[in-house]
């Protein structure tokens, strides 16, 4: 999965910089590179930051009219993926088509695209408006809009949003929010704990650069998408084990009330036999 995702990852920010360059041409690239890449440890984000947005600017914004069939169908590769491995940890059977199940892909990338997008949008929005609006903005909103809190704070929403999304449109079984949830939860404290401690390792422990030269940067976001690619997998079977737990539990209530139903039936016949003794 963490390959699959590698490989999405050049023709989804192609797609998403031409779904953007048609709601505002002049979008910088960059803020959409901050988007997906905002949360990683700069030690990992930064050498393919440098190549994706030489293939950015390279690629321009025509991509959506000459190349977005194909953009499209490589980077929903690493959506089925995901999609495959989640469901296999909910141990469950897919039973729809292929083509449905592609199509599902295509969609979610799609409204990947057009969602990062408006964020990119908002970035551009939110400090005219806080310039605009001066002194009658609130003292705490003007502190989060000149110190970036609010970029943090969009590209979290977004994380969470496409967990979120990830468990409960890709399977094939649909579930509640509340039986989601957890594992949604679990992903992303795992996620930025496990971001952090690899900024760490790979700031001050690793040797890649002396094992891999010029493919350090490649294999550093390997290590980190197939660790990212784990958790992910361990939140969705985080949630069978859950759910199975709470039917366990229901079982057992189930029979215990049964059990006791039928004690208090068999009491008044235990009396009659005595009595008639």
């Amino acid at each position: 999965m963490a390959l699959s995702m590698m490989f999405a990852l050049f023709p989804f920010l192609i797609f998403v910089l031409a779904v953007a360059g048609s709601l505002k041409p002049d979008i910088e690239s960059k803020d959409l590179v901050y988007l997906v890449f905002g949360a990683w440890p700069d030690a990992i984000a930064h050498p393919i930051e440098k190549e994706i947005q030489a293939v950015l600017d390279q690629s321009g914004k025509r991509t959506i009219t000459l190349g977005a069939v194909l953009t499209v169908f490589f980077a929903s590769n690493g959506v089925d993926a995901v999609r495959l491995a989640i469901t296999e940890q909910y141990r469950e059977h897919d039973p729809r088509p292929f083509w449905k199940t592609r199509g599902l892909c295509v969609i979610f990338i799609l409204l990947s695209a057009v969602l990062i997008a408006i964020a990119a949008l908002m970035f551009v929005a939110l400090p005219i408006y806080a310039e605009l609006a001066g002194a009658n903005l609130p003292a705490f909103m003007e502190g989060i809009a000149s110190n970036g809190v609010w970029k943090t704070g969009i590209m979290m929403s977004l994380l969470t949003f496409g967990v979120f999304a990830c468990h409960a449109w890709l399977p094939g079984v649909h579930r509640s929010d509340r039986t989601i949830l957890p594992g949604v939860i679990l992903t992303i404290l795992l996620w930025t704990i496990a971001a952090k401690a690899l900024a760490v390792y790979f700031s001050s422990i690793a040797t890649y650069s002396i094992t891999y030269a010029g493919l350090a940067g490649v294999m550093s976001t390997l290590v980190f998408l197939y660790l990212m690619s784990a958790i992910l997998v361990f939140g969705a079977g985080f949630n069978d084990e859950l759910m199975d737990s709470r039917v366990a539990k229901g079982v057992e209530a189930g029979s215990g009330s049964l059990q006791e139903s039928a004690g208090v039936a068999g009491a008044p016949a235990a009396a009659v036999e005595k009595s008639q003794s």
